[in-house]
C-alpha cells in the first residue's frame, strides 16, 4: 500500500539550494497549499494585533522573533510557484485553479490591508519610531503608505466598496491574459502550397514543418508566437498572406466569441480609475505617480512630448525611404499563375502595415547589405549562452555551472548554479528559451525565491528565472537566433543580475522590487552590449565551420543599429500615451475603444489618417491591462534615457571596465528599493541624467527650435504620507 503523500509545500524542499522540487508537486497541492498559507498568515496577525506590548519595528513590521527555526512564507511560497507556472507552463486545470483562487487570494491582501487593529499598531510605530536604519525608515514608509494606498484610512462603507473594486480588477486582469493566450494559441497559418513559402528563409520553413508535425500535418504551420511570426512579416513575398498574418495578430480578442476583451478593458480601466478617486486622486495615474521617478503626470508627457518634437523628423524621413523602396516595387503587382490582370486600386497602390517589415528588410539590405538571417548561423543558442554569461563574468566575476540535479518544469528549462567572483554561492538562474503550446507570449524574468537575510544573519539567495520564446532548434539544425533575440537574452539576463545581485535584509525591497520607472534600467543598459565588437567577438562563431562573424559584418552591424530607428522610438512613445489616456481620465469611460485608441497615439503616429483599419492593441495590451504597467509604459523610454547615460560611461571607460561594473552592482543592482533610485543612480553617476545621451546614441539632432526641458525631475524630498 503506498504511504501517505505529503504536499511538497509543507516540507522543507530537499533539493540543491532548497530549490522548486517541481517534479514533486501536483495540481491538487496547490490549493491545499494556498489555503494553509492563508491560515497561517491569519493566525500570525492575530498574534501581532494581540500582542499586548507596545508596538515596535520589531513586533509588529517584521515579528522576526515569531519566526521558527525553518520558517518560510507558505503563501508566498506557494504563490511563486503558481502564478509563474500560470505565465509558462499552464493548462486547462491551472486556468480554472487560478479562476477559483484568485478572489480567495485577493479577498485575503483586502483582509489584511484593510485591517483597522493591524494598522493602528502600523500607524502608531510610524508615528513614534526612534533610531532606525535607512533601509528599516524605507520598509515602515512602504509599508504604512502600502495600507494607506490600500485604503486603510477609508471608513467601513469605502473599504467595502475598495474590497468590490479590487476584486473585480484583480479577476478581469486574469481573464484579460487567459483569453489572449487562448486567442493567440488557437491561430495557425497552414500552408501546403510550396510556392506559398517564396522568399522565407531555410530557418523559417524547417520551423514550420516542424511545427505541422508537432499538429500531426503535412505542410507547412505559422503561428502568432514571435520566432514564427516575425519571419513572415519580413520575408515572405505572399503580400496576401502578410495580411492574413498582420490581421490575425492586431484583431485577437476583438472577436464576437468568449475571448473578446472589449468590455474588460473598459471595465478595467473605470475600476482603477474609481479606486484611485476613492483613495483621493483625481486619476488613476495620479495614483500611480505617487511612487514613481516622474512623480507627476506632467513629467511623464514632458518626457514623451520632447521625445517626439526630437525623433519625429527623423522617423518622417524613415517612413519617406519605407514608402519609395515600395513604390518601385512591382513585383507583388504581377497576376500570379491562372489570374487575370486587374486594375489597381488606390488602396492596393498604398503600403499597409503588413508591407513595413518586408520593406524595412528590403531597405535595410539596400543601405546596408544586411540581412537578420545572415546573422542567425553565428548566434547558435549554446555560444549565445556561453557570450551572456561570459559577458556577466568580465564585467562582475561571476561564473555559472549547469546542475542537472536541479528540478525543471519542463525539458526546455536549464538551470544553474551562480557563483561570484570569490567562489561563493551567489544565486540559482532558470532559463527557459522557446515557445510551446502553455506559455504565454512575449519574454520576463521573475524569482521563484527572492533574497534576504534572515534574524540568524543568514543572507538567503535568490532563484531567478528568465523566460523567452526565442527560435526553437530543428531535425537538422540547433537554435540560431536573430540579432534582436540576442538584445531580447540581454535584456531579460540584465533583470536577472538585479535579482542575482540583490543584497538587502528585507525580501520587499531586494532586487527588482524597485519603483516601476527604475526598473528596465538594468535590463536595456545590457542590451547596449549586443551590437558592440569587443563583445560579439567573444561568442559571434559559425556554428557549422566555427569561423568568428567577420569584421565587416560587424562594421554593418554596428552603422546600421540605428536603422529605423525613430520609427521605434514614436511606436514606443504612442504605446505610453495610449496607456496614460486611459489612465488619466476623470470621468467614466465608455468610449470606442478602437476610435479613442488612435485618437489617443496620433501625434506620435507618422501618418495617422492612414490608420482606418478594424484593428486594436488595447484589447492585447497586455503591459497596462494585467501585466502591472497601467500608466507605467512611458518607464521603457525613461529607463532608456537611464540606460544612456549610464552605458556612456562604460563606453568612455572600456565596455568590460571591471571598476564602471563594480561601482554600477553596489549602487544599483545590489541595493534595490533600499533607497530612492534618483539617489541610487546619482550615487553611480555622479548626477543626474538627461535626454542628451539618447540622442547622441540614436544620431537625433536636436531641432533648431526649443526643444522642451528634457531633464528628468530630480529625488523629492522624503515626506511621511498623508495622515
Amino acid at each position: 500500500m503506498e504511504e501517505t503523500r505529503k504536499n511538497p509545500f509543507f516540507e522543507p524542499y530537499d533539493t540543491p539550494h532548497e530549490t522548486v522540487p517541481f517534479d514533486k508537486i501536483r495540481i491538487e497541492d496547490f490549493e491545499e497549499a494556498f489555503m494553509e498559507g492563508i491560515r497561517r498568515d491569519n493566525e500570525q496577525i492575530e498574534k501581532t494585533i494581540n500582542n499586548p506590548e507596545k508596538p515596535t519595528f520589531e513586533n509588529t513590521i517584521i515579528n522576526s522573533d515569531d519566526e521558527p527555526e525553518g520558517y518560510y512564507d507558505l503563501l508566498e511560497r506557494v504563490s511563486n510557484v503558481f502564478f509563474n507556472m500560470l505565465s509558462a507552463e499552464t493548462n486547462d486545470e491551472m486556468d480554472a485553479l487560478a479562476q477559483k483562487m484568485q478572489p480567495i487570494l485577493t479577498q485575503h491582501a483586502n483582509d489584511v490591508r484593510l485591517n483597522r487593529r493591524l494598522f493602528e499598531r502600523i500607524k502608531a510605530v510610524h508615528r513614534t519610531h526612534r533610531r532606525l536604519t535607512t533601509e528599516e525608515k524605507r520598509l515602515l514608509d512602504n509599508c504604512y503608505d502600502g495600507f494607506v494606498r490600500s485604503g486603510a484610512l477609508l471608513d467601513d462603507e469605502g473599504k467595502e466598496r475598495l474590497r468590490q473594486l479590487s476584486e473585480e480588477a484583480s479577476m478581469l486582469s486574469l481573464q484579460f491574459s487567459q483569453n489572449l493566450l487562448k486567442e493567440t494559441k488557437a491561430f495557425t497559418l497552414h500552408i501546403t502550397d510550396e510556392q506559398q513559402l517564396e522568399g522565407l528563409p531555410q530557418t523559417a520553413i524547417e520551423a514550420a514543418r516542424l511545427a505541422a508535425e508537432e499538429r500531426q500535418l503535412d505542410g507547412w504551420v505559422f503561428t502568432l508566437d514571435m520566432p514564427s511570426y516575425q519571419p513572415f512579416m519580413t520575408y515572405s513575398t505572399q503580400r496576401d498572406l502578410r495580411q492574413q498574418m498582420y490581421m490575425a495578430r492586431n484583431t485577437l480578442c476583438l472577436h464576437d466569441n468568449a475571448e473578446n476583451n472589449i468590455d474588460i478593458c473598459k471595465r478595467l480601466v473605470n475600476l482603477r480609475r474609481e479606486i484611485a478617486q476613492l483613495l483621493g486622486f483625481s486619476t488613476f495615474a495620479d495614483y500611480v505617480m505617487k511612487n514613481r521617478m516622474a512623480t507627476k503626470v506632467r513629467n511623464v508627457y514632458r518626457l514623451l512630448d520632447s521625445l517626439i518634437f526630437a525623433y519625429k523628423p527623423t522617423a518622417k524621413r524613415e517612413q519617406a525611404a519605407l514608402e519609395n523602396i515600395f513604390k518601385r516595387d512591382s513585383s507583388w503587382r504581377k497576376p500570379k499563375d491562372g489570374e487575370k490582370r486587374h486594375h489597381l486600386t488606390a488602396d492596393e497602390k498604398t503600403m499597409k502595415p503588413w508591407d513595413q517589415a518586408y520593406y524595412a528588410h528590403k531597405l535595410k539590405l539596400k543601405k546596408y547589405d544586411l540581412d537578420a538571417e545572415m546573422l542567425r548561423p553565428y548566434f547558435e543558442l549554446s555560444r549565445v549562452i556561453d557570450g551572456v554569461f561570459g559577458l556577466a563574468n568580465r564585467l562582475y566575476g561571476i561564473t555559472f555551472v549547469e546542475n542537472k540535479d536541479i528540478p525543471v518544469y519542463h525539458s526546455d528549462v536549464k538551470a544553474y548554479e551562480v557563483f561570484d567572483r570569490d567562489g561563493s554561492y551567489l544565486a540559482v538562474f532558470y532559463a527557459d528559451f522557446h515557445p510551446r503550446k502553455g506559455k504565454q507570449g512575449g519574454a520576463w524574468m521573475t524569482e521563484f525565491q527572492g533574497q534576504w537575510i534572515d534574524r540568524k544573519g543568514v543572507n538567503v539567495r535568490p532563484h531567478v528565472s528568465v523566460v523567452m520564446n526565442l527560435t526553437k532548434p530543428t531535425a537538422d539544425k540547433p537554435a540560431l537566433l536573430t540579432l534582436g533575440e540576442v538584445e531580447t537574452f540581454l535584456h531579460e539576463f540584465g533583470h536577472s543580475l538585479h535579482g542575482m545581485f540583490a543584497n538587502s535584509r528585507f525580501e520587499s525591497l531586494s532586487g527588482t522590487n524597485v519603483w516601476w520607472d527604475f526598473v528596465e534600467l538594468p535590463s536595456q543598459l545590457m542590451e547596449n552590449f549586443a551590437i558592440e565588437k569587443e563583445f560579439l567577438r567573444t561568442f559571434a562563431f559559425h556554428y557549422q565551420t566555427g569561423e568568428p562573424l567577420p569584421d565587416e559584418l560587424i562594421d554593418r552591424i554596428v552603422r546600421s543599429r540605428n536603422f529605423m530607428a525613430a520609427t521605434a522610438c514614436l511606436r514606443q512613445v504612442s504605446f505610453g500615451l495610449l496607456d496614460m489616456a486611459y489612465y488619466t481620465q476623470k470621468e467614466p469611460f465608455d468610449d470606442d475603444i478602437m476610435a479613442f485608441e488612435k485618437k489617443a497615439w496620433a501625434k506620435a503616429r507618422i501618418n495617422p489618417r492612414k490608420s482606418n483599419l478594424n484593428t486594436c492593441m488595447t484589447v492585447q495590451f497586455s503591459h497596462i491591462m494585467a501585466g502591472g504597467y497601467a500608466a507605467g509604459y512611458y518607464s521603457y523610454k525613461w529607463a532608456e534615457v537611464l540606460d544612456a547615460d549610464a552605458f556612456s560611461v562604460f563606453k568612455r571607460r572600456g565596455i568590460f571596465n571591471q571598476k564602471v561594473a563594480q561601482r554600477f552592482r553596489d549602487c544599483i543592482l545590489s541595493r534595490g528599493g533600499t533607497q530612492h533610485p534618483m539617489e541610487l543612480y546619482k550615487a553611480f553617476r555622479g548626477k543626474e541624467p538627461t535626454i542628451d545621451a539618447l540622442l547622441k546614441r540614436n544620431d537625433i539632432k536636436r531641432p533648431s527650435q526649443r526643444i522642451p526641458k528634457s531633464k528628468l525631475p530630480a529625488a523629492p524630498q522624503q515626506e511621511a504620507p498623508t495622515q
